[in-house]
């Protein structure tokens, strides 16, 4: 069955499709749009504010398990809580899950082309190791990026954390929202948001991967 879109619309277009495991409101969907692609998200919770093409409300595993395949490439933004410093100073660990290590496989089995994102604590290879500050953005947000081409070859400027860079903190959830590039949703959903020019930056690079390949099967 063709992917609709908001109000059951038929989508029907040229662009390479791109599934988002555990998309939240569209931080990552908005950067591969901007990179060319048509992007489904998939979230266990309804994400009313979602800015990709497709939503799904089911679970990100399964869904990976059973039509990863029929998208051209994906990503998924496994939570980070197990992982991250913050969470081992303000809360337990063992109370959030680990969907980095059943997810990976489920990629690896997919045959496609996949990024994995988290925190640079997280278990994973930071083939792209991005910070906001490396796109003109005034905030510091690091995230990895693990990536089944070993990365890409384009270079972006080294971060520079200079005093004129938002912080993080409650009472400036909006502005901080703002500085990250989404605009569109709440300050609850950006807390776990990434800015949209990481994946961007790592939507173009796939494409330019997908080229390859396939001339490479070409070729052959």
């Amino acid at each position: 069955m063709p992917p609709r879109g908001r109000g059951g619309r038929v989508v029907s277009d040229l662009r390479p499709r791109l599934l988002d495991l555990c998309c939240g409101a569209g931080g990552a969907a908005h950067g591969y749009r901007l990179a060319g692609w048509h992007v489904t998200g998939v979230d266990l919770v309804a994400q009313p504010n979602y800015c990709g093409d497709v939503f799904v409300q089911a679970d990100a595993l399964e869904y990976l398990s059973e039509h990863g395949r029929s998208f051209d490439a994906i990503h998924a933004s496994w939570p980070c809580e197990k992982f991250a410093n913050v969470t081992g100073a303000t809360g337990d660990r063992a109370t959030h899950p680990d969907l980095v290590t059943p997810g990976r496989p489920l990629l690896v089995a997919s045959g496609r082309p996949w990024v994995i994102e988290n925190v640079p604590e997280a278990p994973i290879r930071a083939h792209y190791l991005l910070c906001g500050s490396m796109f003109g953005l005034h905030v510091r947000r690091h995230r990895a990026f693990e990536t089944s081409w070993s990365g890409g070859p384009r270079l972006t400027p080294p971060c520079w954390h200079h005093r004129d860079l938002v912080p993080f903190d409650h009472s400036r959830e909006r502005a901080y929202a703002d500085a990250m590039g989404c605009t569109w949703m709440t300050n609850k959903e950006a807390r776990k948001a990434i800015p949209p020019a990481y994946t961007h930056h790592i939507g173009t690079d796939l494409i330019d991967a997908l080229t390859t390949r396939a001339r490479e099967e070409t070729a052959a």
